[in-house]
């Protein structure tokens, strides 16, 4: 997201870009840096909300839902929500995932594994593959309570 060379390459190569925003960035930090991809042609950006650096210790960052609505208020760009890197545990993925439905993400993006245990990297935050249906139903129904249906992508 500092990387202010790369987003200026990243906005002249017309590729589609997700943006993540960094722990430690405000909202304006992290809509400047799209001003870098978006200055140079490049409109197809996703913001990223994915957890920011508190004072909490029982988890790895605070997942920060109010920026979901905010950033939409602000930005006419897509805003989805990455758990499991806020959470860093699987078990608070998918309670996460189904509070950033209810928020109103337009996308969520979570890490899954066919045995996390022996993953090479982010074991501990994903979803075990063949436990994934279930865990996008679950999200599906807290998206339709909250009169929302948002777009699920495994990564892994």
């Amino acid at each position: 997201m500092q990387n202010y060379n790369l987003l200026t390459e990243v906005g002249k190569s017309g590729r589609p870009a997700l943006l993540k925003r960094d722990f430690a960035s405000t909202i304006e930090d992290l809509l400047m840096a799209s001003e870098y991809i978006l200055k140079e042609g490049n409109q197809d950006v996703i913001l990223c909300e994915r957890g920011i650096r508190t004072f909490e210790t029982g988890y790895r960052f605070t997942l920060d839902l109010l920026a979901v609505p905010v950033l939409q208020q602000l930005t006419h760009l897509p805003v989805v929500v990455d758990p499991s890197h806020a959470a860093g545990r699987r078990d608070l993925v998918p309670p996460m995932s189904m509070a950033a439905a209810a928020a109103g993400a337009d996308g969520i993006v979570v890490e899954t594994h066919h045995d996390p245990e022996n993953a090479v990297c982010d074991g501990p935050q994903a979803i075990v593959a063949s436990e994934f249906g279930a865990y996008a139903d679950r999200v599906h129904r807290a998206a339709e309570l909250a009169g929302l249906t948002p777009e699920i992508v495994a990564v892994g």
